[in-house]
C-alpha cells in the first residue's frame, strides 16, 4: 500500500499545482488585458478607445458589428466628424455624425448636434430631456479608424 498511497498523494499534489498554475495564468492574462486597455486610454485620450456599432443608424457607412477606433484630441469638433457620445441617463454610447456646431457667445463653449446617417431627424429626441446640444463632456471620442466585420471576403481595416 505504500506505493499506491504515494501515487495518490502525487496525483493530488499535481492537481493542486495545475489549478494554481492555471489560476496564475488566468490572472496574468486579465492583468495584461487591463494594462493594454489603460495604455490605449492614455494614448488616445478616450475613456473607451474601441467601440462596436450596435445599430443600423449609421448605415451604409457603418453597419452593425463594425468596430471603431476612437481618439479624443483638443482640436475643435467640426461638422461632418463621426463622434461617439454618452447621453445622461443612458449607459450605451451612441455613434453618430456631427451636423451642427454651436459656439456659445457668452462662454465660448462649443456644443454640437448629431444625427445618424440613416435617421430622418437629428438626435435631440435621444438627448436627455430638455437638452438641445451635446457638450464636450458627453463626447467620448472621434472615429479615426474602423474594422468592417464580414462585409467582403477579407475584413477591411481603414484609418
Amino acid at each position: 500500500m505504500g506505493w499506491i498511497g504515494e501515487s495518490i498523494e502525487s496525483i493530488k499534489s499535481l492537481q493542486i499545482r495545475q489549478v494554481i498554475t492555471q489560476g496564475v495564468s488566468l490572472g496574468m492574462i486579465v492583468t495584461s488585458a487591463l494594462i493594454i486597455w489603460k495604455a490605449l486610454m492614455c494614448i488616445t485620450g478616450s475613456e473607451s478607445p474601441v467601440v462596436v456599432v450596435l445599430s443600423g443608424s449609421m448605415e451604409p457607412g457603418f453597419k452593425r458589428g463594425d468596430i471603431l477606433f476612437l481618439h479624443m484630441s483638443k482640436d475643435p469638433i467640426r461638422a461632418g466628424e463621426i463622434v461617439v457620445f454618452n447621453v445622461d441617463g443612458r449607459e450605451i454610447p451612441i455613434v453618430h455624425r456631427v451636423i451642427k456646431v454651436h459656439e456659445r457667445q457668452d462662454t465660448g463653449e462649443v456644443e454640437v448636434l448629431t444625427k445618424g446617417d440613416n435617421n430622418y431627424g437629428d438626435d435631440r429626441l435621444l438627448y436627455a430631456q430638455g437638452q438641445l446640444w451635446l457638450k464636450r463632456q458627453h463626447i467620448m471620442g472621434r472615429a479615426v479608424g474602423e474594422r468592417n466585420m464580414g462585409r467582403s471576403k477579407g475584413d477591411i481595416l481603414k484609418f
